[in-house]
């Protein structure tokens, strides 16, 4: 039977863009297609340094998944798969198990790969040039933006777009918020979205 590579699972609320404060299990996948990193080069266009652990992880079936959801979370239940980049393993077998059990399937993805069919909510974080994107919607983009990064053209339309400063150890938001404030007042169009879970003390 086949099994996914799960770094962790854990309990917690959504800190950041339109379901903000909501609970949600987090199942996050180990792996990335990407190799990113704060300073600009041949393999990151920088400003997206990693702040989590997704190398390690254990194999889990999805009925394993499924429970392991139940029995953090009381009805309705959510998840939220992330990574790492969720997408590399995430497919319609997982989906539907997860439909089955009555789970809201929510998905953080840079949107290098297409969306699995039956998602509830998908939340694009991009970490490479438009033209690279394969996702052909989602529910919410969330771009991260430092000081002097301009705003972003999305290449898929959305009904929810977000800025989000970029934080970094020991140096926090920095100037990158005030940054984000000035260009979502000159760009109404979009909304600032900071990573609140970070200034509430959870995960």
């Amino acid at each position: 039977m086949k099994t996914y590579q799960v770094n962790e699972i854990f309990y917690s609320l959504q800190g950041e863009g339109r379901r903000a404060g909501t609970p949600n299990v987090f199942v996050r996948f180990s792996g990335c297609n990407l190799t990113c990193s704060a300073d600009p080069g041949d393999k990151s266009p920088g400003g997206f340094d990693c702040d989590t652990e997704f190398a390690s992880g254990r194999p889990m079936r999805a009925d394993e998944i499924v429970n392991a959801i139940r029995i953090l979370m009381p009805t309705p239940r959510a998840v939220i798969l992330t990574g790492g980049e969720p997408l590399l393993q995430v497919d319609g077998p997982l989906v539907t198990a997860l439909k089955e059990a009555e789970i809201y399937v929510a998905v953080e993805t840079n949107g290098t790969f297409p969306i699995p069919l039956g998602i509830d909510w998908v939340s694009l974080s991009p970490k490479v040039a438009e033209h690279a994107i394969r996702a052909d919607w989602a529910s919410e983009v969330r771009y991260v933006r430092h000081e002097g990064q301009g705003i972003p053209k999305p290449r898929i339309s959305t009904d929810h777009k977000f800025l989000s400063p970029g934080w970094s150890p020991g140096k926090g938001f920095g100037k990158n918020l005030e940054w984000c404030l000035e260009l979502a007042k000159q760009y109404p169009e979009w909304s600032l979205s900071i990573q609140q879970h970070k200034i509430w003390g959870v995960r």
